[in-house]
């Protein structure tokens, strides 16, 4: 039976070359932007041939959706998610929700508010950023379903409007707006998009459903109130 030889060193070698291009990529379209960028500059920044690029990651769509892949597998996402699946209030949710996206920005602002604030004008590298969109909204979704199952939302509010709400109050343009637009620190925003998205999703004192506060805990601090 005939074998296929694997060295490690060739795997080494190829991993730091995906990397270079990955690096290199990533600074040619922060300064001039995703349009301005070609391929060959890609390879020339990256001191590899053009030819390299296209074996080691494809294209320059799939470049870009390369260096935007560890913002969008954050593992704050699940972390979120299994905590707001373990959370027994509206409020709770809802600040486990601002923490968690809170993360995932803050850990990955650098790519995250510097590539997609002004959304790229190719229609290879628009569906990349859209597919990462709808991955945020299915989490967002998830979330807004737990809202309903635990109760206290505001009359009338049912889960397609809660996830819009909670989409216009911590989906990505909110946290571009204050902190990469305003300069609010992550802190400031975290608590008053927190604060804000309660305001409209929740029942206040004396409305129907349960009555819930806003809470900033995280995933590694939630409690479980019965």
């Amino acid at each position: 039976m005939s074998s296929v030889y694997h060295s490690p060193r060739r795997a080494q070698a190829a991993q730091a070359t995906r990397e270079a291009i990955l690096d290199n990529a990533l600074a040619l379209f922060l300064e001039r932007g995703y349009e301005n960028v070609t391929v060959a500059d890609i390879a020339k920044a990256a001191s590899v041939a053009t030819p390299t690029v296209y074996a080691s990651t494809g294209g320059k769509a799939a470049v870009f959706a390369a260096v935007l892949e560890q913002a969008v597998a954050d593992p704050a996402v699940e972390e979120t998610l299994t905590a707001v699946a373990d959370a027994r209030e509206s409020g709770t949710v809802i600040g486990l929700t601002a923490a968690g996206t809170r993360r995932a920005h803050e850990r990955h602002w650098r790519v995250i508010y510097g590539l997609l604030r002004h959304p790229p004008s190719e229609p290879a590298a628009r569906d990349v950023m859209e597919k990462g969109i709808s991955s945020y909204l299915s989490a967002l979704d998830v979330i807004a379903g737990r809202l309903v199952q635990l109760g206290g939302l505001r009359e009338g509010i049912d889960r397609g409007t809660a996830l819009d709400v909670l989409w216009f109050h911590l989906g990505q343009r909110a946290w571009f707006t204050l902190v990469g637009d305003r300069g609010w620190s992550f802190d400031r925003a975290q608590a008053w998009l927190a604060e804000s998205a309660g305001r409209a999703l929740l029942s206040a004192p004396g409305e129907s459903g349960s009555t819930s506060r806003t809470s900033s805990a995280t995933p590694r601090s939630r409690t479980t109130h019965t």
